[in-house]
């Protein structure tokens, strides 16, 4: 409800515990400019996820810079906004170009060279190269993206069975990928949320075990493998189709063939909706820095309705996993709130609900006259609207 010209009113129809974190996301827009139709006749305040739409081709919103120019998949030029509300914001910068430079090592090799001031993330493989050159720093920071595999209970029976949602869990040595293709830079885990986010729960460890994977396949009555699709991205997540295949390989130890193929993320996202795999990376960063933000949108049965359960590709049901993520989300007394997360954590960890491998550390380079260490953060959203280059 409006107040006046600078004050809003939020009501809720019931208790939210998150709502001072979600407040943060809520940005003023121009309800002029979002009325009426475009010029193919879709209303111009369309969500869209994927395809055409007003606000796809339209800057709108507000800031510190202007779009000045766009070449889509080629540059953007943002301009800073004389009349911005923050005049005493400390930043320098009166022109950003955002280029979109896909490939790892052609993204460094422009930092290095000095056709670029800035650039983000940095390859693992990239991080030695990085801190050796001169006039040229590295930072890095513990990230919350859990990157994870989803199996599709709907398209695979066998995934139904705990005992061999175990055996692949047990299977996938997540500790040696974050060593041995993360280099270090990323977490093994074994649950949804890492340590700092209301739900994680301390005993809830990585557990590979190969032996362990084979008694469980042999218990389920799969002794003798099966054979599976998986889908991931190669552009989305660091080193992602590397981790694919460092999976694939790792079932194939308990039986497990697994027909990889991985794509571009733009053709990836629509084959991930219409969960056209058996298995399906999926990464997710909880910008409330709470497990129940995972849980919501992975792990809940899927409900077209109520938008629960939208990147579930494992089509997982638990309905009490249900009733706990709920009932958290009311609950207003942070304490009760965080046993309520931590049995969710506990009862996915048993159910081996999706396949954990890593919180993604976060990584940049620049310049050392640019002084992105007082832009930077967690939820990886640099303002550069205080961004000073000496």
């Amino acid at each position: 409800m409006v107040v006046d010209d600078h004050t809003v009113d939020i009501k809720t129809a019931k208790p939210y515990a998150l709502l001072l974190n979600m407040a943060t996301y809520i940005f003023a827009m121009d309800s002029e400019f979002y009325s009426g139709k475009d010029e193919n006749g879709q209303p111009k305040d369309a969500i869209v996820k994927t395809g055409s739409s007003f606000a796809l081709n339209n800057e709108s919103g507000t800031g510190p810079f202007v779009v000045a120019e766009r070449e889509q998949g080629v540059k953007m030029v943002f301009k800073r906004f004389a009349d911005y509300w923050d005049s005493k914001s400390p930043g320098n910068v009166t022109e950003i170009i955002l280029t979109p430079i896909k490939k790892d090592p052609t993204r460094v090799a422009a930092l290095l060279s000095g056709d670029v001031d800035f650039i983000m993330p940095v390859s693992p493989q990239d991080f030695k190269m990085v801190e050796n050159a001169k006039g040229i720093k590295l930072v890095t920071m513990s990230g919350g993206r859990i990157i994870t595999f989803q199996l599709n209970q709907e398209r695979r029976p066998e995934f139904k069975d705990v005992r061999v949602r175990q055996a692949i869990v047990y299977a996938v040595n997540n500790a040696g990928i974050v060593q041995k293709i993360m280099k270090g830079t990323a977490t093994a885990a074994g649950q949804q949320g890492p340590e700092g986010y209301v739900g994680y729960k301390e005993s809830l460890t990585p557990r590979f075990d190969m032996k362990k994977a084979r008694e469980l396949m042999k218990e389920a009555g799969y002794e003798k493998g099966f054979e599976v699709s998986m889908l991931a991205p190669n552009n989305r997540y660091v080193s992602d189709e590397k981790i694919a295949e460092a999976v694939a390989s790792m079932l194939a130890k308990i039986g497990i063939k697994v027909n990889l193929k991985t794509m571009p993320k733009a053709q990836y996202w629509p084959e991930f909706d219409n969960r056209a795999a058996d298995i399906m990376m999926i990464g997710w960063h909880s910008d409330t820095e709470d497990s129940g933000n995972f849980s919501e949108f992975l792990i809940m049965c899927p409900d077209k309705e109520t938008g629960y359960g939208q990147y579930n590709s494992g089509n997982y049901c638990n309905k009490k996993v249900d009733e706990l993520v709920l009932g958290a989300q009311t609950e207003t007394d942070l304490a009760k709130r965080a046993v309520m997360l931590r049995e969710v954590e506990q009862i996915l960890y048993d159910d081996a609900a999706f396949v954990p491998l890593h919180w993604q550390h976060l990584s940049w380079a620049a310049k050392d006259n640019v002084k992105l260490e007082s832009i930077i953060n967690a939820q990886n959203f640099p303002y550069f609207g205080d961004l000073v280059v000496e």
